[in-house]
């Protein structure tokens, strides 16, 4: 029965988002606008932040250490990557979970507004703050995308396929966001605790290092990460040309869709009182 629940809820969920798709673009143009205005060069910091941290790590990690980043099986020189590229990408799609996730507990008193509007839908919110970070990264990943291609020549065709390889990362992360933008209401301490906590899921996941870095007795844990294996799919496809196996991308997506039934059970239960509460 409890299935069934979270399977109506998740229904009824994605049935009034879709019927909500216009304000859900309208507010999250809104956000991505307010982020730049008022600066100088207003849009264009979205493309030019990319290539200052680009910069950066090439400085560092390329010409001062020399790192590489060597395919999966391979040995070193043979069909890698210089180690900035490599970890840039990665970045770029941590920041499609860190982002939502930090800014989770205050989603829903930044707009208290709406809370009092009995009107309002504010289930849309997290939806809003999971397009932000997919808007953020997209842009990141053009600028990403066309280092790559003057360096190292077109990516392989298996790229095209990004993103459904992301998908399951999206929802794991509209999932949380759903929780902790419900806590960050009632536990107000939960805003200093995200921050730490995306930390934690940067280290514990093959952001900075390759997973088959790790002793093997050890790479088991880091599948608990909701980050590893999107990241790791991700790579494939971007790098080296490999498809993420069928069973592991159905089984992280179906884990994906039963965190957004439950996150999503747990706001739609909570938010009758957060207008007592804000």
């Amino acid at each position: 029965m409890r299935f069934y629940g979270y399977a109506s809820t998740m229904f009824s969920l994605f049935r009034d988002s879709w019927a909500h798709r216009v304000l859900i673009w309208r507010l999250s143009r809104r956000e991505v606008e307010a982020r730049f205005r008022g600066s100088f060069l207003g849009l264009f910091w979205a493309v030019i932040l990319p290539l200052m941290m680009l910069g950066v790590f090439s400085l560092v990690f390329g010409s001062m250490f020399g790192s590489r980043w060597v395919r999966p099986g391979d040995h070193a020189g043979i069909g890698d990557y210089s180690y900035p590229i490599v970890l840039f990408s990665g970045l770029i799609i941590f920041g499609v979970i860190s982002e939502p996730i930090n800014r989770a507990p205050r989603l829903v008193l930044e707009n208290v507004a709406y809370v009092k509007k009995v009107v309002f839908p504010l289930e849309v919110l997290p939806f809003v703050a999971v397009i932000n970070a997919l808007i953020t990264a997209s842009v990141s990943f053009v600028v990403f995308l066309a280092v790559l291609v003057f360096n190292y020549g077109l990516p392989p065709a298996t790229i095209l396929a990004l993103p459904i390889v992301l998908l399951p990362l999206s929802l794991m992360t509209l999932g949380i966001v759903y929780f902790f933008a419900s806590l960050g209401v009632f536990l107000r301490d939960l805003l200093h605790v995200t921050g730490p906590l995306t930390t934690v899921i940067m280290f514990l996941s093959p952001l900075l290092y390759p997973l088959e870095s790790l002793p093997e007795h050890y790479r088991s844990w880091l599948y608990l990460n909701p980050l590893t294996i999107g990241l790791n799919h991700a790579r494939d496809v971007i790098f080296w040309g490999r498809l993420p196996p069928a069973g592991e991308w159905a089984a992280y997506f179906l884990a994906s869709l039963v965190v957004v039934a439950a996150g999503a059970a747990w706001f739609t239960r909570t938010k009758k009182a957060f207008a007592d509460v804000v």
